[in-house]
């Protein structure tokens, strides 16, 4: 039974070890998903849990040892008692055998001395007493022992187990919940990316307004300017020449609320995109969160498996996932300067196109 409990105090380093690399895995979390969750508090139920245990077994060894040691003495001293007692027989044996015709009789000096060491009849009663008693004793004690460390055993690891079942039940609970939070942020992240495609539409006419606007400008523009070449009293302020100022002050006023309108539409942009940097932020966040915790229930099949049929499943996965997201992150990281730097030089372009109108005005 002693080496039963050190068997079953030896096997509690496997849950141990498991229950320790778990919360070191969730140490890399990020952000926000550093908290102290359910699966948190759960793990480190489970290290009191496995620490009590193994107290506990090795408190039932220790006892065992020193139980073991008192048999041995005891066993010892019955060796010594039965070697005594059959040397005593042999000798009466011995005696009871002579008779008047055996060659071995002899006279003997002082036959009638009492030697010394000798004990009396209650004496010597008492001690095989003493000895079958005590010996009686210590095995009922140690009956009683080994009942109770295989109780022991047998709580350890019930608590043990109801432990680990309550652990991975929090870990699954809270994988579910994560995944449909990812669920959530990445049905955000599809609607934000079609609200941006959108918008680039909307500024990319936006744009091809305000170049023809621009064109039907320099066309005023240059009729305008055509008319003050005209000579003499044909330079009138006629009907086409009110006509072209007032197209003019209305092409302005067009260009001036295309640009406020484009000028809106890019900050709304550069909002959306702040946005969607947040939101795959977070979804990176939670996915690097669902990735460590799934490796966490992964290395916990080493506590149900045994370990040379134990074969790792997320590696893979998390790879493929991994790879997902960098290249989503990097094709969205190089979609935001493009944008951003072609409204940006249609802008500059209609702004400086104005003031060279303006200068040559």
């Amino acid at each position: 039974m002693k080496e039963s409990a050190e068997q079953n105090l030896q096997a509690k380093n496997l849950p141990l070890d498991v229950a320790i690399e778990c919360l070191t895995l969730r140490d890399s979390r990020r952000d926000i998903d550093v908290v102290k969750d359910s699966v948190e508090e759960e793990l480190h139920k489970e290290v009191e849990v496995i620490d009590a245990t193994k107290k506990a077994l090795q408190q039932k060894i220790s006892q065992a040892f020193e139980k073991l040691c008192l048999l041995q003495e005891v066993r010892q001293q019955l060796n010594i008692d039965h070697r005594g007692k059959m040397e005593t027989l042999d000798i009466d044996r011995g005696c009871l055998s002579l008779n008047l015709k055996s060659p071995n009789i002899s006279m003997k000096i002082n036959p009638t001395r009492v030697p010394d060491g000798s004990s009396t009849l209650q004496q010597w009663d008492d001690f095989s007493h003493f000895n079958k008693n005590r010996a009686e004793a210590e095995m009922k004690e140690a009956i009683e022992l080994r009942e109770a460390i295989a109780l022991t055993i047998a709580e350890t690891n019930n608590e043990l187990e109801a432990q680990r079942v309550a652990t991975e039940f929090a870990f699954r609970k809270w994988l579910r919940e994560r995944e449909k939070v990812y669920s959530e942020l990445k049905w955000q992240e599809k609607n934000t990316l079609e609200e941006i495609a959108e918008l680039q539409q909307d500024i990319q006419h936006l744009e091809e307004d305000l170049r023809r606007k621009f064109l039907n400008l320099k066309l005023c523009h240059t009729r305008l300017e055509s008319r003050t070449y005209r000579p003499n009293v044909e330079l009138c302020r006629d009907q086409a020449q009110y006509g072209l100022t007032d197209e003019v002050h209305q092409l302005e006023a067009t260009i001036a609320a295309l640009k406020q309108k484009l000028a809106q539409a890019q900050d709304t942009l550069d909002a959306l995109y702040k946005h969607l940097a947040r939101l795959q932020a977070d979804i990176t966040c939670k996915a690097n969160s669902m990735l460590l915790d799934t490796k966490c229930m992964d290395i916990r099949r080493k506590l149900t498996v045994p370990a040379e049929k134990f074969v790792p499943e997320v590696g893979r996965m998390g790879a493929k996932r991994g790879l997902a997201e960098s290249n989503l992150c990097s094709e969205t990281s190089a979609l935001v300067p493009r944008t951003r730097s072609r409204a940006s030089r249609s802008l500059g372009g209609a702004v400086g196109e104005e003031r060279r109108l303006q200068a040559a005005g």
